[in-house]
């Protein structure tokens, strides 16, 4: 269950990041700074399919896109990466497991 008073980008990021085709096209990523036209041709996929997780990507602030001319390159946004990764260092740090209260018969 998401807190009330977690950020939406929080549930919007952890979302872009559930889809194997973006997984991999952040993997990409990770080396360089690519344009749509390496990432289908490494991915296989057609540029309107790309372009649909590319935007849930971008939405989600985990890359940036950046025009020269009439190309667009893709990268990382890494200062993204660390909020989500802070989000999920609070469970190991303030979450305590504690035992389940006992049900009460109705």
């Amino acid at each position: 269950m998401i807190k009330a008073d977690t950020p939406p980008a929080i549930a919007i990021g952890f979302h872009a990041l559930s889809d194997p085709l973006r997984l991999k096209v952040l993997d990409l990523l990770r080396e360089q700074e690519l344009c749509v036209c390496d990432l289908c041709e490494q991915l296989e996929v057609s540029q309107s399919k790309l372009s649909f997780h590319l935007k849930t990507l971008k939405e989600a602030e985990l890359v940036r896109a950046r025009q020269d001319g009439r190309w667009i390159y893709y990268s990382l946004n890494l200062p993204q990466f660390a909020v989500l990764e802070q989000y999920l260092a609070e469970y190991r740090r303030f979450s305590p497991i504690l035992p389940a209260r006992p049900c009460r018969e109705k």
